[in-house]
């Protein structure tokens, strides 16, 4: 028999697995293409966000005007030569606190659908005949279904000249959300000044129309003054008017946050990326470490 030799001998270390050994280094042209595509990526979210910045900044400066105009003395609006020449006369005059004199044709008003503190009901639209033969519309403000007849309002309406200030709105072409105007069935979802005026039969009608004021008798309650006053709805004198809500939607700084996040993502990943490829790169230009020891 073969003696059994009492000194075991060294064995080798097992050759490095698949799943031990590092992955290949990318190619260049790999690489390339991903850097190229990582940089454009970056650069657009990065324009995203500064973009976003700009418009807080005229957002903000928008809030800014609007708020002097409402809060000024009111003046006369833009004058029919004005809105004949040019058609942004208006919009360059929206949510100035203007100041006209006329005469209301009661037998011409529109009910427009509305949602305000005073809950559900209708804007009172009526079409003011000014001196010189131009007309236009006055959101007289609002009433509940209710009151959508005139003879079941409280307030005496209007007769003769008559002065009205108020906040000069643009038009409101089309209808609401998912709601359109007809006026063949005389429904109402928006202040169309146009298609009001059409469908009213009203000639040298204004591109605007006017919010008016609160009269001193009704000062706009809300209805959470009506609920701690105890006055009920029916008391109010009807249409009640300045109920006109400006709000600007401003989540610009939030949006902008959010394209330099992913901006910064994107430049992290491609560190990343670079990074590990370094690394393979490193390890395939070493020394074989998998081969057997002696």
């Amino acid at each position: 028999m073969t003696p059994i030799s009492g000194s075991a001998t060294a064995s080798s270390p097992a050759p490095a697995t698949g799943a031990d050994r590092p992955a290949p280094p990318r190619s260049r042209a790999g690489l390339a293409a991903m850097g190229v595509c990582a940089l454009l990526v970056f650069a657009t979210l990065v324009a995203l966000g500064s973009w976003q910045v700009a418009r807080r900044a005229w957002k903000l400066d928008l809030i800014e005007r609007v708020e002097q105009r409402i809060h000024a003395a009111p003046t006369a609006p833009p004058s029919p030569a004005e809105w004949q020449r040019s058609p942004d006369a208006a919009r360059d005059a929206e949510y100035r606190h203007v100041r006209l004199r006329g005469t209301f044709d009661h037998a011409k008003e529109a009910l427009v659908q509305a949602n305000t503190t005073l809950g559900a009901g209708f804007w009172v639209v009526t079409p003011l005949r000014q001196a010189d033969g131009t007309a236009v519309l006055v959101n007289r403000g609002f009433v509940p279904p209710q009151a959508r007849d005139p003879a079941a309002r409280t307030a005496p309406a209007p007769q003769g000249e008559t002065e009205v200030t108020g906040l000069l709105r643009l038009s409101e072409p089309g209808g609401g959300f998912l709601r359109h105007n007809d006026p063949t069935a005389d429904r109402w979802f928006s202040r169309d000044v146009a298609a009001i005026a059409a469908a009213r039969g009203v000639a040298g009608i204004a591109p605007y129309f006017v919010d008016e004021d609160a009269a001193p008798r009704s000062a706009a309650p809300t209805a959470t003054a009506t609920a701690t006053t105890g006055t009920s709805a029916d008391a109010l004198q009807w249409p009640v008017g300045g109920l006109t809500v400006v709000r600007f939607p401003n989540s610009h700084l939030v949006y902008a946050i959010t394209w330099y996040t992913l901006a910064l993502m994107v430049a992290a990943g491609a560190w990343y990326v670079w990074r590990d490829d370094r690394r393979r790169r490193q390890h395939h230009a070493s020394p074989a470490t998998d081969a057997a020891v002696p």
